[in-house]
């Protein structure tokens, strides 16, 4: 039996009692539960379903009984008989079937409720970052953040996987830890990956997280409030801008220039800032030292606290990376993030906040309302991954790879995309490209995927409703070194054809 239709016939008991009482007679019981599957979803249009003496036993059903039914609803047209095939779905149920699956928003459900009248949040709105699903299938994979097999050290990971599964280990991680990380990644980050930053906190300073993402999320719900002006990068990072969003409406844009976070008027009043100042996302550029400590000087006169995410600090092409700002920090103003899954595995989902303890207290109390803490399996191997050394050679393996990778694409793009100007950066694993003035890169990225290239637009890092269309961000860590040119030479013809079409006569401008 395929695993398919064991599935099934585990579902049809369940299903069939939730209908008990609701019909005369186990035939009309039946008939309700089956026309429910199909108009639920749980079989579809065109599906075979199980034969009336599979159904009976299965029920505890007579076959007369389970026949009757049935026929009644062939009778109707819900089911087709096909001869030596059995029953199955009616075909002609696709259009209400898809009518069914995809009501128009706030349209009352079978129960008659208005979900539209009670939702508070409506976080699906949000403009947010887009990445097709079947990247890894495409030849030419210019996307950024993405996991590159490739790189990744299976052999070291796959030690530290097997030393967390022997038993010592397995009954440190194993039970359920209510609100506390596992010690041995808290020791790691303490003692190896923040002074390597230049920072040296209490271990009751750090707590871990599923990535820097949620970091985000914990840091918004504590300490925003409606009325709380907070000031982001603009181009930024949206997921940080969507999390401040649903807290207040007072998320402020600051501008950007070629040494990130410009220190402007638009500053002032703010009570919170976010700034990449390691690799700007998405322009990957590097905040220099001075402006580091300009930033710093101005948060302790204007009383805001800055919130560092310290996005791809290794990832630096041209020796030691810029002190983090949080090692600079001499009046606790700043809020440190860090991740391992930027640099490791994205799929990881791990990292962590250095903050004073006062905070690191309430977020970890509010982490525990969440999801209590982070598997800790995932957190004691890649305690010992960064404890073997394995972290480091891999970031350094890393750096060459990427380092050449980035050389590629810029040498291709001066080739083949000339159009494409991309911004100096030192490090980090994609570049930040813009077009010329009227070029929709939108249009572009929807052409190139067709042709296997995937790149992303950069209207979604921009804050407003009307944000620029000629930016792109084109990445570099999933894609080989050897395919980027042919893939750079397919944006060149695009962004060429484009180009021809805008000229054409009678073409809108």
């Amino acid at each position: 039996m395929t695993r398919r239709a064991r599935t099934s016939e585990l579902m049809w008991p369940r299903l069939f009692r939730r209908f008990e009482g609701g019909a005369r007679t186990l035939q009309g019981q039946l008939r309700d539960m089956l026309v429910h599957a199909v108009m639920e979803g749980f079989v579809s249009p065109g599906q075979a379903l199980p034969s009336s003496r599979l159904l009976a036993a299965t029920l505890g059903l007579s076959r007369t009984t389970v026949t009757l039914a049935l026929q009644a609803l062939v009778d109707k047209g819900l089911i087709d008989a096909r001869a030596r095939s059995g029953l199955f779905v009616s075909e002609q149920l696709r259009s209400t079937y898809l009518g069914a699956r995809q009501r128009a928003d706030g349209e009352p459900d079978s129960v008659g409720v208005h979900w539209a009248e009670r939702l508070k949040l409506r976080p699906s709105e949000q403009r947010n970052i887009e990445k097709p699903g079947d990247w890894q299938q495409q030849p030419y994979p210019f996307i950024y953040g993405q996991f590159d097999a490739s790189l990744f050290p299976s052999a070291d990971w796959r030690e530290c996987v097997l030393e967390s599964l022997q038993g010592r280990a397995l009954r440190r991680w194993a039970p359920d830890h209510i609100d506390r990380d596992d010690e041995s990644l808290v020791e790691q980050i303490h003692r190896r990956l923040l002074p390597a930053r230049g920072i040296w906190v209490d271990r009751d300073e750090i707590l871990v997280t599923t990535g820097a993402q949620q970091a985000t999320f914990l840091l918004s719900t504590l300490l925003l409030g409606p009325t709380t002006v907070v000031g982001i990068e603009n181009p930024g990072y949206p997921d940080a801008r969507n999390n401040f969003l649903l807290r207040t409406r007072h998320v402020r844009p600051l501008r950007v220039d070629e040494q990130g976070l410009v220190l402007g008027a638009a500053l002032a009043g703010c009570r919170y800032v976010y700034v990449t100042p390691s690799h700007q996302c998405p322009t990957t550029v590097t905040m220099p030292l001075q402006r580091r400590l300009d930033l710093l000087a101005r948060a302790g006169r204007d009383d805001f606290i800055v919130i560092e995410d310290d996005h791809e600090s290794e990832l630096n092409f041209s020796g030691q990376p810029t002190p983090a700002l949080k090692s600079l920090d001499s009046q606790a103003r700043v809020i440190y993030l860090g991740s391992l899954s930027k640099t490791l595995a994205h799929g990881l989902r791990l990292g962590y906040v250095v903050a004073p303890a006062e905070l690191i207290r309430e977020l970890r109390a509010l982490r525990r309302l969440v999801m209590r803490h982070v598997a800790t399996n995932n957190q004691q191997a890649a305690a010992s991954f960064i404890g073997h050394g394995h972290q480091e050679a891999f970031v350094r393996r890393l750096n060459i790879a990427y380092r050449d990778r980035a050389q590629a694409l810029r040498k291709a793009l001066a080739l083949h995309a000339s159009g494409l100007r991309p911004v100096a950066a030192h490090g980090g694993s994609a570049l930040w490209v813009s077009a010329s003035q009227g070029c929709d890169t939108r249009e572009l990225s929807a052409r190139l995927y067709r042709q296997g290239v995937v790149v992303e637009p950069g209207d979604v890092f921009f804050a407003g409703a009307r944000p620029p269309r000629q930016h792109l961000r084109i990445g570099y860590s999933s894609i080989p070194v050897e395919r980027i040119e042919a893939g750079v030479r397919v944006i060149g013809r695009e962004l060429a054809a484009m180009k021809l079409a805008q000229r054409a006569p009678g073409t809108r401008r």
